[in-house]
């Protein structure tokens, strides 16, 4: 009596499953679009969120690293008994210098005087501009740039100049040097604009005078009320100790000492506290969209029967209609994922370039937003595949 062989099921490729899989999307191209559509904006938007955070982030370091987090600000602090004024020593930024480990100081000290464009403007109208004295060194301590013009010196520096920080020179309206502005009782000459400092706010909204002019010219005393100093790094903390002593030995606690960069240090490190809502957001759409891959899934399943009950009849296995619907619905929120993924770098390329930022977009959002599309594709398709692996091929033939 001749042995009966058992029937095997033919295995599907790679190949084979990624035809199958794909028959769906090439038989229904608008549909497929729509569908992906769901996903790519979730991900273009989780995409956009996370690079543009990045690429804030990434500008704030930058102009650390520029303007270095070595230096510190000494000013006076509050005296023993309330009210009372508290004057730094008039040889406090020479002191400072002596300590080991500072590379350079420098001093401004304010002055109760007012500028304007022009005697004629009222002297309360000052638009919130300080008018300060200056070391020779300032500029180098606080790393300045100069936007035009050129910075006081010793000989500059004992007659009617000043320099504008910009804020200063946009207030009054002052576009290159040359002009003149009005400081108490006369006119003083603008040699030079600042270009904008970050660690130094103070000084962006300052009219800098000489140390030496504003003694002979506007009455200083020449007692320093901020001293800025720039050390080596690993001399910092050691410095940051001996400020206060060195400025005031009697009464160290008369003198307030600040680290400038700490400012631009937390705003770096909190710079994506605010992306969490929009991540959420973000989250939400991606979500929507898998729902929309499901229903579309489902439907197809619905639409397709005669071809699941043919494909059974002739022998194909529950796997493999289930493998074909899944690798479908991956197929479909991979296309979303991969436009969304381009939308995404494209909105962050757009606002760093409308900004002046560079473009930052990580890694890890890029592949982690590509995984959770491919995640979505797999439980969004796993209901309709196994909907389909379970349709009778007699039911499903007769229902066509």
């Amino acid at each position: 009596m001749p042995r009966t062989r058992r029937l095997t099921a033919a295995r599907l490729g790679p190949r084979d499953v990624l035809h199958v899989g794909s028959a769906g999307l090439r038989s229904r191209p608008v549909r497929v679009v729509l569908s992906a559509l769901g996903i790519a904006i979730g991900i273009a938007t989780m995409i956009a969120v996370v690079g543009i955070s990045a690429s804030s982030q990434a500008q704030l370091l930058r102009q650390l690293d520029a303007l270095g987090t070595n230096m510190l600000v000494a000013e006076p602090g509050e005296g023993m008994f309330s009210g009372q004024e508290v004057k730094l020593p008039k040889d406090a930024v020479g002191m400072v210098g002596r300590i080991e480990g500072v590379e350079g100081a420098a001093g401004t000290g304010d002055l109760r005087s007012s500028v304007r464009r022009s005697e004629k403007i009222p002297e309360a109208e000052t638009g919130g501009i300080a008018v300060k004295a200056a070391t020779e060194g300032l500029l180098d301590v606080i790393r300045g740039g100069l936007a035009s013009g050129t910075w006081l010196n010793a000989a500059t520096g004992r007659y009617p100049s000043v320099v504008l920080g910009h804020v200063a020179a946009e207030r009054l309206g002052i576009t290159e040097p040359g002009r003149q502005v009005w400081i108490d009782d006369r006119y003083f000459t603008v040699i030079g604009i600042l270009d904008p400092l970050p660690l130094a706010p103070e000084i962006e909204r300052s009219a800098l005078v000489g140390w030496a002019g504003a003694e002979r010219l506007l009455g200083f005393d020449g007692h320093p009320t901020t001293v800025y100093e720039r050390s080596t790094d690993a001399s910092v903390e050691d410095v940051q100790k001996l400020l206060a002593p060195t400025i005031d030995p009697q009464n160290p606690q008369n003198v307030s000492v600040g680290d400038p960069s700490s400012a631009l240090k937390a705003k770096a490190a909190t710079e994506g506290a605010f992306s969490t809502l929009l991540l959420g957001l973000g989250g939400i759409a991606l979500l929507v969209g898998g729902v929309g891959v499901a229903n579309t899934m489902i439907i197809s399943v619905l639409e397709r029967r005669h071809e699941i009950g043919l494909r059974r009849s002739l022998g194909a296995t529950r796997g493999q209609i289930r493998i074909q619907f899944v690798t479908e619905s991956l197929m479909l929120s991979g296309l979303g994922g991969l436009a969304g993924v381009a939308l995404g770098g494209a909105a962050t390329g757009a606002y760093a370039s409308a900004g002046g930022l560079p473009w930052v977009v990580p890694l890890w959002a890029v592949g982690g937003g590509f995984a959770a599309t491919l995640a979505i594709g797999t439980v969004a398709g796993l209901y309709p595949a196994v909907r389909a692996s379970r349709l009778s091929p007699t039911l499903a033939l007769a229902a066509a």
